[in-house]
C-alpha cells in the first residue's frame, strides 16, 4: 500500500503513558479468556463488561520508541484516515447519514479502555463502549513472525477490519449481535460472533476496493498480502497451532476459508449491501 497521504486527526497516543490497568477480580482469567475471544478484531466488551470487582493498580512504565515504530505509527495514521475518507463518503451518499469517525489508540503493553483493561496480547480490538480502536504496534510484528502474515497491506488489512467494527456498532449491527448472544446458547452466540466478525472482515474489502478506486492505494502483492493475513488467523489454523485438533463449534471469528472469501467478497463488490453475513450461507 502507498505511504503517502493525509494523516488521521483521531489518533490517540499512550505509548509511554503512566496508564495503568486494574488487576483483581479474577481480572487475568478474565483477560486470557478476552484474547481467545477477541484475537485480531473481536469485541471484548462481550467479555470484559460482565467483570465489576475490587481492583488494584498497577502502574505501566515510560518507554522509548524507536524510529522504525514511529514508522508503523505514521502508516497505521494514514490507513485510518483512508478508512474515514471512504466510509465518510458511504455514509453520506449511501446511509444517508453522517459518519462518527472513531478514535484510534496506539498503547504499550497494557491500557485502560472503556470494555475493560485489556493487554497488547489480545491484540488489536473495537470497544464499541468508547467507539475507540486500540492497538499495540507490536502486534504487526507478531503478525509477520508468529502468524506469517508480512507486508504493510496485511497490517492495513488489520486497522480496517477494527474500523470494520466501528461500523457495525454505529449502525446498531453489534447490540443487536450481543442482544441475541445474551439468549442463546455458547455454540449458537459462536455462530453469531463468526458472523460479526466475518461481516467486518467484509467491511475491510469494501474500504480496500472504494479506497483503491478513488486514490489509487494499491500496489503489487497488496491483495495477496490481505488475503493471507485474513487465511493465517482464522480460527482453524490458531486451534491446530495452539491445541493440535480443531473444534468448529468453538470458532468465534470464522476458518481461514471463510475469512478470506468475505474479504474477497467486499474487495469485490465495494458494496456493503453484499456483506450480509447474518441472512447467507457463511
Amino acid at each position: 500500500m502507498k505511504k503517502t497521504g493525509r494523516r488521521s486527526s483521531n489518533i490517540e497516543d499512550r505509548r509511554g503513558s503512566n496508564s495503568s490497568i486494574a488487576v483483581g477480580g479474577g481480572g487475568l482469567g478474565v483477560l486470557v479468556l478476552a484474547l481467545v475471544v477477541t484475537l485480531l478484531g473481536g469485541d471484548p466488551g462481550i467479555i470484559l463488561d460482565q467483570v465489576a470487582a475490587p481492583t488494584s493498580q498497577i502502574p505501566s512504565q515510560p518507554r522509548q520508541t524507536s524510529p522504525a515504530e514511529e514508522e508503523l505509527a505514521e502508516f497505521t495514521s494514514i490507513v485510518l484516515a483512508d478508512t474515514e475518507d471512504t466510509w465518510n463518503q458511504i455514509f453520506q451518499e449511501e446511509i444517508g447519514q453522517p459518519y462518527q469517525e472513531p478514535v484510534l489508540v496506539l498503547f504499550s503493553g497494557a491500557v485502560q479502555s472503556g470494555c475493560g483493561a485489556a493487554q497488547s496480547a489480545m491484540g488489536p480490538f473495537y470497544c464499541p463502549a468508547d467507539q475507540k480502536v486500540y492497538i499495540d504496534l507490536s502486534f504487526y510484528n507478531d503478525l509477520k513472525n508468529r502468524h506469517q502474515a508480512p507486508g504493510d497491506f496485511a497490517q492495513a488489512y488489520v486497522v480496517a477490519h477494527e474500523v470494520g467494527h466501528h461500523v457495525q456498532n454505529i449502525l446498531g449491527i453489534s447490540d443487536q449481535v450481543r442482544q441475541l448472544q445474551r439468549r442463546a446458547s455458547k455454540t449458537e452466540a459462536n455462530q453469531l460472533s463468526v458472523r460479526l466478525e466475518l461481516q467486518a472482515d467484509c467491511f475491510s474489502g469494501v474500504w480496500a476496493n472504494r479506497a483503491d478506486k478513488a486514490r489509487d492505494i494499491l500496489e503489487r502483492g497488496d491483495i495477496e498480502e490481505a488475503l493471507n493475513a485474513a487465511s493465517q488467523i482464522g480460527d482453524d489454523r490458531l486451534q491446530e497451532q495452539s491445541r493440535g485438533f480443531v473444534v468448529p463449534e468453538s470458532f468465534t471469528h470464522g476458518s481461514a476459508a471463510q475469512r478470506v472469501r468475505w474479504f474477497k467478497q467486499g474487495l469485490a463488490t465495494g458494496d456493503i449491501e453484499q456483506c450480509n453475513t447474518f441472512s447467507n450461507q457463511i
